[in-house]
């Protein structure tokens, strides 16, 4: 017979438990550390559901606060210009009190109460449109009323009807003006 190890019943029981018993601890490593690696992530997703929770309660109140001054704005906006009004009502209210005003006292708190308007629609932006005499007829500030023959060059003003106003460059009425027809 040769010598030729041979395995024992024992030995050969043995083996398969060894070998299993190293699997089940190295599948018990395995689970333990995609146990750990699982609870990690779970941390990882609570912790970003957490700041996007913030993150969207946040955004939400900055619409919100971004709504209530732009709702601000419209109530209040005018505000500014309607206290630059008030003296103005108060100098007509004024001239109205006088009895026996004269027509020269009329006149004077007329132009004076004039003054305070004008002043009052410059402080807040809103400025006279009111093309001289021969100035170019531009469409964009004014509106052509009527056309009348002139020796001057067509398409220039002759005459303002009523001032135009501008606020901010935009117009809110454009001038009313006769101009020169084509000759």
């Amino acid at each position: 017979m040769s010598d030729t190890s041979h395995t024992t019943p024992a030995q050969s029981a043995s083996a398969p438990e060894e070998v299993e018993a190293a699997m089940a601890a190295h599948a018990s490593d395995e689970l333990a550390r995609l146990q750990g690696e699982l609870a990690e992530l779970k941390a990882k997703s609570a912790d970003l559901a957490d700041q996007f929770l913030r993150a969207k309660a946040e955004a939400e109140n900055a619409r919100r606060r971004a709504e209530d001054e732009v709702s601000k704005a419209r109530k209040f906006g005018i505000e500014s210009f309607a206290e630059s009004l008030l003296p103005v009502a108060d100098s007509l209210d004024a001239a109205l009190a006088i009895k026996e005003a004269t027509p020269q006292q009329l006149r004077e708190g007329a132009d004076a109460t004039l003054r305070q308007l004008t002043s009052a629609l410059e402080r807040n932006k809103v400025i006279a449109i009111n093309p001289a005499a021969g100035a170019k007829f531009d469409p964009h500030q004014h509106q052509a009323i009527s056309v009348v023959p002139a020796e001057q060059e067509a398409n220039t003003v002759v005459a303002v009807l009523q001032k135009g106003y501008a606020i901010a460059e935009r117009v809110l009425r454009p001038a009313l003006v006769t101009v020169t027809a084509p000759k």
